[in-house]
């Protein structure tokens, strides 16, 4: 799983490149800043999204254990899987690589990227290609 750090530098620049999260059944994120280390997934039974007219908001259904029934989705961190990662890439992914050592994700102009698992491998990529994306604007 990639990290919270690396996780907040894709929502930083999937927000600055005007692409937002949008939260679907089956992500995963984090609550950042509340002392809750759970990973939760989007899931209707359990944790769904509801569009107010004051925003997105995230709600946990049936949760006992602790007192959060809703919060902001702003307030919430994606945690992209690895095919969600990949398909960040899109036409520039060339290949994932076993190594060693961990994981390479190759792109398809020969740059190379390195992971301990494939998910920081995807994720390294996919930051690449977003500063060069904001280095040089489409």
């Amino acid at each position: 799983m990639i990290t919270t750090h690396v996780a907040e530098q894709i929502d930083h620049w999937l927000r600055v490149l005007g692409r937002p999260w949008e939260p679907a059944p089956g992500d995963r994120f984090v609550v950042p800043g509340r002392d809750i280390d759970d990973v939760f997934v989007i899931a209707e039974m359990t944790v769904d999204v509801e569009d107010l007219p004051s925003g997105r908001l995230v709600r946990f259904n049936g949760t006992t254990e602790w007192a959060l029934d809703s919060i902001p989705a702003a307030d919430v961190l994606w945690l992209p899987w690895e095919h969600q990662l990949r398909a960040m890439l899109g036409a520039a992914f060339g290949s994932l690589e076993r190594t060693p050592d961990g994981y390479v994700v190759r792109l398809a102009d020969g740059a190379a990227y390195p992971g301990d698992d494939a998910e920081a491998a995807y994720a390294a990529a996919v930051l690449a290609l977003a500063d060069s994306a904001l280095a040089d604007p489409l």
